[in-house]
């Protein structure tokens, strides 16, 4: 009996042992597969996220595009550095800038330029949709009281209502271009004796290109050759403010119901200082270019007041030139980069850090300098999660023009001057250019397609994130004042 037992304890504990070790490494299998599981969850959920996926969606246009203008029918000779243009092209038309490295009239065939209106069209369409939707979904997280009053002072629409905003915007856009388009085309047709086929087409890519500040041309000069033909500048120049007012001001401006003495502080901000930024660049580039023979100064006098509009309205943030802006005065440059970077409104097609963002800022200082707790504009006050993140997209902006710059200097031999304008004008979207560009060598191309992507996604994106991970702190820390100045 007992030797049985020997026997048998020692093949008993064996047993119990193999047990254990098969009973563990399926506890480590089943916690590794956990881990996993809730490893690839995270991923979801951050793709998922909607601030996230707006890079995403823009990237996959991008990578499209860039496979669709490498094809051999979409240019019109070989190319050995055929994937790289294509690359670029994509990236400038995706995020409506329309710097380019190649020549839009001769190096694409119409179907490669088909294709270049394709991407403005979806890049600008894209934009405004998702960052009128991002909008709404930051205003449908900060409550159901902050909610009612933001619902009872904006005028637009709900979260739940995706598709009224997607039938408005595309609504908007097609009732501007196809005015624009009419207008170049008659154009066109009667005053430059283009066959009816080309007329349209050149009017309405033009016209497409002005709304959603995206600045490609079809003439290799772009609009040099136009810049005294009031019924070429005068329609881009009015789809461009359109396209840059933002959708949720073009809807409250075209309700009609509502007065001046009605309007909230984002449409006040947008309309008042897309006005006095226009009449102080109309001002400064006709002061510091009037008499240049290199520019302004060999036109007529209507020619000149028509160039004077231009050069306030490109810069934000079109990128058409109807002058050659690597001739331009240094003060006339310095001008343009201010434009450039603040550009126009939020929730349309114009880049920079937007006319609000720079307006908060403005105002916030305005209220320190007067010794005021609170920043107020038109009787209502501006939260400090607003001037917080106005103050983090201007900066982080500041940031992208300085790394952007340093490296072009690196990788090139171009000036500060030309480097700085070149760095601006990709972050902000705009697409002017001192005529560098063509030469740059493909690490600078890089650089400049970081700029633009980012300039395009990154203010919308992070004014968004800000806004939606802004959370209460249930308590407060002591506070103390460090030495300012």
């Amino acid at each position: 009996m007992s030797r049985e037992a020997t026997r048998v304890r020692p093949k008993t504990a064996g047993t119990d042992t193999a047990h254990t070790l098969k009973d563990a490494l399926q506890v480590v299998l089943r916690n590794g597969k956990d881990g996993q599981a809730r490893k690839e969850s995270a991923i979801r959920r951050a793709l998922s996220h909607p601030v996230r996926s707006v890079p995403l969606a823009f990237l996959s246009v991008i990578i499209v595009g860039a496979g669709l203008l490498v094809l051999p029918i979409s240019r019109t000779g070989s190319d050995p550095d055929a994937l790289m243009a294509a690359l670029f092209t994509s990236v400038s038309a995706v995020c409506v800038t329309g710097l380019i490295t190649v020549d839009t009239a001769t190096y694409w065939t119409p179907f490669g330029q088909g294709v270049i209106l394709g991407l403005i069209q979806a890049g600008g369409f894209g934009i405004m949709t998702l960052a009128t939707l991002l909008a709404l979904l930051v205003r449908k997280s900060i409550g159901l009281r902050g909610q009612l009053v933001a619902q009872s002072e904006t005028h637009t629409l709900n979260l739940g209502d995706v598709r009224a905003v997607l039938f408005r915007v595309a609504k908007i856009m097609v009732m501007f271009e196809t005015a624009a388009a009419i207008v170049l085309t008659a154009r066109f047709w009667i005053a430059y004796d283009e066959n009816p086929a080309t007329a349209l087409w050149h009017g309405t890519f033009h016209a497409v290109s002005g709304f959603n500040n995206a600045g490609f041309s079809l003439y290799s000069d772009n609009l040099i050759g136009l810049a005294e033909d009031p019924w070429i500048i005068i329609p881009i120049c009015a789809a461009i403010i359109a396209g840059g007012l933002g959708f949720p001001v073009i809807i409250q401006l075209m309700r009609g119901d509502i007065k001046v003495r009605q309007w909230n502080v984002h449409l006040r901000l947008t309309i008042y200082g897309t006005l006095v930024l226009l009449a102080a660049g109309i001002a400064l580039f006709a002061a510091f270019e009037w008499n240049r023979n290199e520019t302004l100064g060999q036109l007529s006098f209507p020619g000149k007041l028509l160039g004077s509009l231009a050069g306030a309205v490109f810069p934000r943030t079109a990128g058409f030139n109807s002058i050659d802006y690597g001739a331009a005065a240094p003060e006339t440059l310095m001008v343009t980069n201010i434009l450039m970077f603040i550009g126009g409104g939020s929730a349309g097609t114009a880049g920079g850090i937007k006319i609000t963002t720079f307006l908060v800022l403005a105002f916030s200082i305005w209220n320190e300098v007067r010794g005021r707790d609170q920043v107020t504009v038109a009787h209502r006050s501006i939260s400090s999660s607003s001037q917080r993140q106005a103050l983090s997209v201007a900066l982080l902006g500041v940031a992208a023009v300085v790394g952007g710059t340093m490296l072009l200097l690196m990788f090139t031999d171009y000036s500060l001057e030309k480097v700085l304008f070149e760095s601006i004008s990709a972050f902000a979207t705009v697409g002017m250019s001192t005529g560098i560009t063509y030469n740059l060598p493909p690490a600078a191309e890089w650089v400049l397609m970081a700029l633009m992507f980012t300039g395009r996604i990154g203010t919308v994106t992070v004014a968004s994130a800000l806004a939606l991970s802004a959370r209460p702190r249930l308590y407060r820390l002591p506070e103390e004042r460090p030495i300012i100045g």
